[in-house]
């Protein structure tokens, strides 16, 4: 079990670096092809590259903010609520997440495949390369869904409502 934490521990830190780098290289690549553009020397495949990695971004970014929990919630209504029902709350949501996602990655990878003949225009490689990152990106959503849910049931109901009194201070 060590090893699996280990393992996944090393997962998000990749991820993580991945999702960095992207968004740096989205906006090195959107400056420059407005420079280029403003000179009359058009990088054509920049725009292509950039949407490619705009996918893999949001994704692999969803997948970080669901570990995270930095989900949209309404909090205002659900801290007015006791700790038991806020703890099955919690649950339910984690578990529509995760059957949302494997829909997703079930007609992702249909896509996929669907996909494999379209090319980026410029570029030259199979659009699926971009379609792929949909049923990932929602695979590892509902994995770290999955690992939300362990964490809730193991919190004992006395943490939620020392959580709410702190809220509420």
């Amino acid at each position: 079990m060590e090893l699996i934490k280990l393992i996944y521990k090393k997962f998000t830190r990749v991820e993580e670096f991945l999702t960095n780098f992207f968004l740096a290289a989205i906006t090195v690549l959107v400056f420059l092809s407005a420079v280029a553009r403003t000179v009359k020397h058009p990088l054509n495949w920049a725009v292509d590259l950039s949407l490619l990695l705009f996918a893999w971004e949001v994704f692999l970014g969803g997948d970080i903010a669901v570990r995270n929990t930095k989900l949209i919630g309404v909090e205002v209504l659900a801290d007015k609520l006791p700790a038991k029902v806020q703890k099955a709350m919690a649950v339910v949501f984690f578990v529509m997440i995760i059957a949302f996602c494997l829909f997703l990655t079930y007609f992702g990878v249909k896509l996929s495949f669907e996909n494999t003949k379209r090319l980026f225009q410029v570029l030259g490689i199979s659009y699926s390369w971009c379609t792929i990152c949909v049923p990932i990106g929602c695979f590892f959503m509902a994995v770290s869904s999955c690992i939300k849910i362990n964490e809730i049931i193991k919190t004992p109901v006395s943490a939620w409502e020392r959580k709410n009194r702190e809220v509420e201070a």
